[in-house]
């Protein structure tokens, strides 16, 4: 019975995981600007990901694959917004983002921080 309900359990997470993942591809494609798409690109990435991973733990169920699946997830969360900072980083000293879109923008005072894109 509980391997059972472990089962359905791991298949609910893969399939949510694999649909996160989906709509991450499409906000990638589909959203306008750099910011958007990097949220788009780690945020329901990451989720996904995780979900997956634990839809394969739940399927699986033995220790040498649960090591393996915990360091996956340890190096997706410690790697993903550093992705995310150093794609937001470039796309404002490019200045491939409309800064209106910005609630505040905490480089701009920075002098050479900004690049060619600075204030000016």
């Amino acid at each position: 019975m509980i391997v059972t309900v472990a089962d359905w359990l791991g298949g609910a997470c893969l399939l949510a995981g694999a649909l996160l993942g989906l709509a991450a591809a499409i906000g990638v494609l589909r959203f306008p600007d750099a910011l958007s798409r990097m949220h788009a690109a780690t945020k329901p990435q990451v989720l996904g990901v995780l979900l997956l991973l634990l839809g394969i733990a739940l399927r699986l169920r033995s220790m040498a694959d649960l090591g393996m699946i915990v360091l996956v997830a340890v190096f997706q969360l410690a790697t993903a917004p550093v992705a995310a900072q150093m794609i937001g980083r470039a796309a404002y000293r490019s200045g491939r983002l409309d800064r209106d879109l910005l609630d505040a923008d905490e480089l701009a005072d920075r002098g050479s921080g900004g690049g060619s894109a600075g204030p000016g």
